[in-house]
């Protein structure tokens, strides 16, 4: 991802009216107020179910999960409403969706200038693409060490254990992290994800972002050590049968397979932080934007990555949901503004227990601004 240094924080936002009740350029100043990590779920605002029928979309594997959710959210919502989403990979969501065979995509990374797709993009659209972040999926270091249950890394260590610099569990650098650990001398063994990955792209990035990775990002694993496997649950299966192991996976794969996780201890060396719903809120709060104004709000995420907000989990998959912002067809636009209308408010509420970050208030409010200039 073509990472600026412009950005804005996405902060308290001043709209009170849209925050739901129940439950660097050296300009990165983000509007001031109170905490901006808070969630909230609701039944949500009414949504104007006359468009298109059914819609359909393709895209990212890793938000499958979260789709199914906002899916049955707007069938709820909208009686006799539907959305088609084939999961079948980022790079083959945005295809879709430039070759006209879909609504919206569901991708991993934002729209890249680089391989002209936004200007691919809005020539199918006939109007701005934008990029909508909306599901955010925490991504988990998980380990397998005999008798250790409480482990942190940061994110210098973590590179060093997945490029080969750094062998064996008792390393000073481990041990610096763990003053009060007992590490043995174990081999470390990584285990990483050998099919092309939206999960191995974020995770190098925040390696590169934040640890020093000079292996590069990409899909594609460059650590050139450990043994692969392909997809998250094999992954899982592997770290469990491979003692001093280390990999990294989605965090609902580590939570269905009870795998030990580490805490990440952020760039500021401060406290190190487990990975929860509101750990995960608070380093999307913290997030700035590629484009300082705007609806189109792919994120900097390297600003997510270099957290010092405190109790922030800095290790995040962000899935993009993309989309015209003005439809050819009118009907397909009503469709759109008013599944992603339902998505980002009742479709929020049982994202925790399926491994995704529910969106923070601050973020809901800039999305639906955003949606509600879809057309």
């Amino acid at each position: 991802m073509n990472m600026k240094r412009h950005g804005v924080a996405l902060g308290i936002m001043a709209a009170g009216a849209l925050l739901l009740t129940a439950c660097g350029s050296d300009n990165n100043a983000g509007a001031t107020g109170g905490s901006s990590n808070t969630t909230s779920t609701s039944a949500g605002p009414k949504v104007d179910c006359s468009g298109k029928k059914t819609l359909k979309a393709s895209g990212s594997t890793a938000q499958k999960n979260a789709m199914d959710l906002f899916v049955k959210a707007y069938n709820d919502a909208c009686d006799g409403s539907d959305v088609n989403y084939t999961a079948n990979g980022s790079g083959a969501g945005v295809s879709d969706f430039t070759g006209k065979q879909t609504d919206f995509a569901g991708s991993d990374s934002a729209l890249d200038p680089k391989k002209g797709e936004p200007d691919k993009a809005a020539a199918s659209c006939g109007s701005p693409a934008w990029d909508l972040p909306v599901v955010f999926g925490p991504i988990t270091l998980v380990y397998n060490v005999k008798g250790v249950s409480d482990l942190n890394l940061d994110a210098a260590t973590t590179a060093k254990i997945f490029d080969g610099e750094i062998k064996t569990w008792d390393d000073a650098a481990i041990k610096k992290l763990n003053p009060s650990a007992t590490l043995p001398s174990t081999k470390i063994s990584v285990v990483y994800r050998s099919d092309q990955s939206g999960t191995t792209d974020n995770f190098q990035q925040y390696l590169t972002s934040a640890g020093g990775w000079t292996k590069g990002a990409g899909k594609t694993f460059n650590g050139g050590v450990g043994s692969g496997a392909s997809g998250n649950p094999a992954v899982a299966t592997a770290l469990g049968q491979t003692d001093g192991g280390i990999a990294y996976v989605e965090w609902s794969f580590a939570q269905s397979n009870k795998l030990n996780i580490a805490s990440i201890v952020t760039t500021d060396g401060g406290t190190p932080v487990k990975v929860s719903a509101d750990s995960v809120g608070k380093a999307i709060s913290s997030a700035k934007f590629k484009n300082p104004s705007g609806n189109d709000l792919s994120l900097d995420l390297s600003s997510i990555h270099k957290t010092t907000a405190a109790g922030a989990y800095p290790l995040l998959l962000a899935t993009y949901e993309i989309v015209c912002s003005k439809y050819a067809d009118a009907a397909t636009g009503k469709a759109v503004k008013a599944f992603l209308t339902t998505a980002i408010n009742q479709g929020q509420a049982d994202l925790a227990s399926n491994g995704y970050a529910p969106l923070p208030d601050s973020l809901k409010a800039k999305l639906t601004t955003a949606i509600d200039a879809i057309s």
